[in-house]
């Protein structure tokens, strides 16, 4: 049958809308054409949102050979790295991933949850009483700072910290305007172009810190590392080969942006919802006083705290970091009934999916009892994607936002400041548009 139907605007319109207003866009065709339709944007070509779940568990589980990721995801070169585990396939891919789960690995998250609960405790002592103040700033330091420690460790703090802030500013400058990542999509170098001038010197220095970050910890082993770092350096694959000085790169950066920013734009969702919602606050400090009471909450506590978890997962249901998930097809392909060219873009719509009312009955509503004794559908929720390119760092992120969440709970009385924040487009993700501003009535 070839492609499905899609939109009728004309590529520069479809193409403008998707950096400006995706949703818009998604929703706008969604209505017209059904949860299976096509977009076509310059310099990318052919796009086919997919957002049943049948339609995602083709995509899947389909072929990698088949469907590259890699290749979907080349818009983000610039930024990642050409050996970033996002930008490669086959077995250069599979290799990549082996290397990097080790220290994403579930039993790998005790180790980490002293620092998750350090930087979000050192953060709340900052926090002004009685002023508003935006929460998403606050919880893009709780990341950043949990993401250094657990990436770097803590034998040079100063140096972690130098990394910390250039990274900080570098994302900040690169995601200050959705219309930064139109020369990816139109396939144009940005660092060739004079206005990203200023960007481009960032990002080098960026990469030099970095670099010199490797070469002297490569130079000046510490014992018993146990930071990502060092356990990446130590790492052999199968033919005994450690990664190279680039792939420690790519991949360092991958990870300090990917576990920085998309954990902590999905936490300001949270307390905006949460705000939104005294109710559902209510239940999530109830259970904590239950289970926890006012000792720090620990990693062996969060398994005991179902609604928390819950409440996390109708959070991403609601507010994915980013609309869809793509793959790029190296020979004809079937989805739902279509008949997928070479070279099409297949995309599992992580957004519609979500807000399919037949597997979300009232997808607007923020119900954390949906997921409340019941097992988790892998091709209905997908915030972190699927199959075999499902994020590495899952365990971690969640792990993350259920204890920074439960510790702010905890520990703090907020309440909202001004209008709900709408959605906007930050780089490749969705994010609020002002964070939330709250007040801090007390801290306890």
């Amino acid at each position: 049958m070839g492609l499905p139907p899609g939109s009728r605007l004309p590529k520069v319109v479809q193409t403008a809308a998707w950096v400006g207003q995706p949703l818009w866009l998604l929703e706008r065709t969604l209505r017209e054409f059904g949860p299976i339709f096509s977009l076509s944007l310059a310099g990318m070509g052919d796009m086919v949102l997919v957002a049943t779940p049948e339609a995602v568990r083709q995509v899947f589980t389909g072929d990698p050979a088949v469907l590259h990721a890699g290749q979907a995801n080349e818009l983000l070169r610039s930024f990642v790295g050409s050996r970033s585990i996002l930008l490669l396939d086959g077995p250069a891919h599979a290799r990549e991933r082996k290397l990097l789960m080790p220290p994403f690995h579930g039993e790998r998250m005790t180790a980490y949850a002293e620092a998750m609960r350090e930087a979000t405790e050192a953060s709340l002592a900052r926090w002004p009483l009685h002023k508003h103040f935006p929460i998403q700033r606050r919880m893009q330091d709780i990341t950043l700072a949990v993401i250094v420690r657990t990436v770097f460790g803590i034998s040079d703090p100063r140096g972690a910290t130098e990394i910390a802030d250039l990274l900080a500013t570098y994302i900040d400058a690169a995601t200050d305007s959705p219309w930064r990542m139109l020369p990816a999509i139109l396939r144009i170098d940005p660092n060739k172009l004079l206005p990203w001038a200023p960007l481009a010197r960032l990002k080098r220095r960026v990469d030099d810190a970095l670099l010199g970050e490797i070469r002297r910890r490569r130079a000046h082993p510490v014992a018993d590392d146990s930071s990502v770092l060092g356990m990446l350096i130590d790492a052999r694959d199968e033919d005994g080969q450690p990664m190279t000085e680039e792939e420690l790169h790519d991949e360092l950066i991958t990870l300090l942006v990917a576990g920085h920013e998309t954990t902590a734009t999905s936490l300001s969702w949270a307390f905006d919802l949460l705000l939104e919602h005294p109710a559902v606050l209510a239940r999530v400090r109830a259970e904590l006083e239950a289970q926890v009471g006012r000792r720090a909450i620990t990693a062996a506590d969060l398994a005991r705290l179902p609604y928390l978890d819950a409440t996390i997962r109708e959070v991403l249901r609601i507010h994915p970091v980013v609309p869809m998930v793509a793959r790029k097809t190296q020979a004809p392909f079937e989805v739902a009934g279509f008949d997928l060219p070479v070279g099409t873009y297949v995309c599992p719509s992580i957004r519609l999916t979500h807000m399919n009312p037949d597997v979300y009955p009232e997808p607007t509503a923020f119900r954390p009892e949906r997921f409340l004794g019941t097992k988790i559908d892998p091709y209905a929720w997908l915030p972190f994607g699927g199959g075999a390119r499902r994020c590495l760092g899952m365990a971690f992120a969640l792990f993350e936002m259920k204890l920074v969440l439960g510790t702010v709970v905890q520990r703090a009385r907020l309440h909202r400041h001004g209008p709900r924040a709408t959605i906007k487009r930050r780089g490749v993700t969705l994010s609020p548009s002002r964070g939330r501003p709250v007040v801090l009535e007390a801290r306890g």
